[in-house]
């Protein structure tokens, strides 16, 4: 997969996302398997932008990873499911219990491999392969554009704002005008104030 993110030039051997590959890279065939749970990174998502769907920097990102030896370096194929925060774009609550689910694959060339045309590939740095560029893809291109609290979410009254989640029977009585103006006019009758005024249609 192609990445949109700046590759760091040098991985912190510090990192949750970086692994030390050199037990079994000069190996094809060989892999190994992670199952972390690490924390997410900053600008994680669209909310960086407007607001509606990201995931917060610092929460809870569960990875799981399969690292295989290969003649050019090193696959990373897997999987990274992660917590979205924002706003539901119909009845414009907070979302929750919403998580974002993606996968990704990438091949980490060993140094000075040749790799064509492909001028978006992505190196080994020594023996270290960093995950935290392909996962940020990953999670950006699914993260939902429209966020949803519920599928069948009714969102908000059209005329009042009202959360129809709250209240599915909620409605207005739709009345013509022209029936608004008579029952002002019954109304007055009833109180004996001056009515108002029809509309000029209704007095021809």
């Amino acid at each position: 997969m192609p990445g949109t993110t700046p590759h760091t030039a040098q991985p912190d051997p510090r990192s949750p996302y970086v692994v030390d590959t050199r037990e079994f890279n000069r190996r094809p065939g060989s892999m190994k398997r992670l199952q972390e749970t690490v924390p997410a990174g900053k600008d994680l998502g669209t909310g960086v932008l407007d607001g509606v769907a990201s995931v917060a920097e610092g929460a809870d990102v569960d990875l799981e990873v399969r690292l295989e030896a290969v003649v050019e370096g090193v696959l990373a194929t897997g999987s990274v499911r992660a917590p979205v925060t924002g706003e539901c774009v119909r009845c414009l609550e907070p979302l929750e219990d919403v998580e974002v689910e993606a996968d990704f694959q990438e091949l980490y060339f060993f140094p000075g491999e040749d790799t064509g045309s492909d001028e978006d590939a992505v190196f080994l740095v020594g023996d270290l392969l960093d995950l935290e560029p392909v996962v940020h893809d990953a999670v950006v291109l699914a993260l939902p554009l429209s966020p949803l609290c519920q599928e069948d979410c009714l969102g908000l009254c059209s005329e009042c704002g009202a959360a129809l989640n709250e209240d599915p029977e909620h409605s207005h009585d739709d009345v013509d005008p022209r029936w608004a103006a008579l029952a002002d006019l019954k109304n007055a009758n009833r109180s004996g104030t001056a009515p108002a005024a029809l509309p000029a249609e209704d007095q021809e």
